[in-house]
């Protein structure tokens, strides 16, 4: 994805920056976790040093905060390209997606740092060993001996608001574009729009559930194995299953490469 939009000048186009970062938040925010899990599984070992562990809560919240955000904005990419085609170079300019993917890359990096801080600034006192494949908050909280986790549970509820205005903006955007598609007596045109959306949407769905599920059941539901279920539906299924929806079944896209 990233060497066919780099290279091919047709593809020089809002839909495919945006999708370009996405490609770039998937690669990274997989590379966080899954490497250290397969060397740890190779060497029989589950070690990660308290350095690493904030390293990888850090990078790892910073690219899906990113990447979270990014999926709204190409929401809004095809509420303009689908309901406004007329106002669509006027809209989104190049200076305007880059304004707006900047805005995506901070607002992750920004939301990274809060968390990161508050979870690492905890006094840690029911041992070291998280029951997950890599340093997930919740896991980390477990482990606190302080109230001060409270203050780190109240930004998770703040994240978690944003998120969901995000995710509001971003079913708001698909209404109307299904709305406006509707509209539309070619058969074609409805198969390509929905072929698009649908699955966008179901990617943005399954990855704030199963974020919220984890990062807010209460501990009644808590056991290691669905702890882990959880945790690899939205840390590896969204990285893995966009590529499909966005190339694989993208024609520009496969007769660019």
């Amino acid at each position: 994805i990233l060497t066919d939009i780099a290279c091919d000048h047709r593809l020089h186009t809002p839909m495919y920056f945006f999708l370009l970062n996405l490609a770039l938040l998937d690669l990274g925010s997989i590379s966080t976790t899954v490497p250290k899990a397969m060397a740890n599984s190779l060497w029989d070992t589950r070690a990660i040093s308290y350095e690493g562990c904030a390293a990888q809560v850090l990078i790892f919240l910073f690219l899906f905060g990113a990447e979270f955000s990014l999926l709204t904005v190409m929401a809004y990419d095809r509420y303009v390209a689908i309901c406004k085609p007329l106002h669509y170079g006027s809209l989104l300019g190049s200076r305007v997606c880059a304004q707006m993917a900047a805005a995506a890359w901070s607002s992750g990096f920004l939301n990274a740092v809060l968390h990161t801080a508050n979870t690492f600034s905890l006094p840690l006192c029911h041992g070291n060993a998280l029951n997950q494949f890599f340093c997930e908050i919740p896991q980390i909280l477990k482990l606190s001996c302080s109230d001060a986790y409270l203050r780190e549970i109240w930004t998770l509820l703040f994240s978690i608001s944003l998120a969901l205005v995000c995710f509001v903006f971003t079913v708001v955007s698909y209404v109307q574009i299904f709305r406006a598609v509707l509209r539309m007596p070619s058969e074609h045109g409805w198969h390509k729009a929905f072929s698009t959306c649908l699955p966008h949407l179901a990617v943005v769905s399954l990855f704030l559930s199963t974020i919220m599920f984890a990062y807010l059941k209460p501990l009644s539901l808590s056991s290691p194995t669905l702890n882990l279920m959880v945790s690899l539906l939205y840390s590896m299924v969204p990285p893995a299953v966009n590529p499909l929806i966005y190339s694989m079944r993208n024609k520009v896209l496969k007769d660019a490469f």
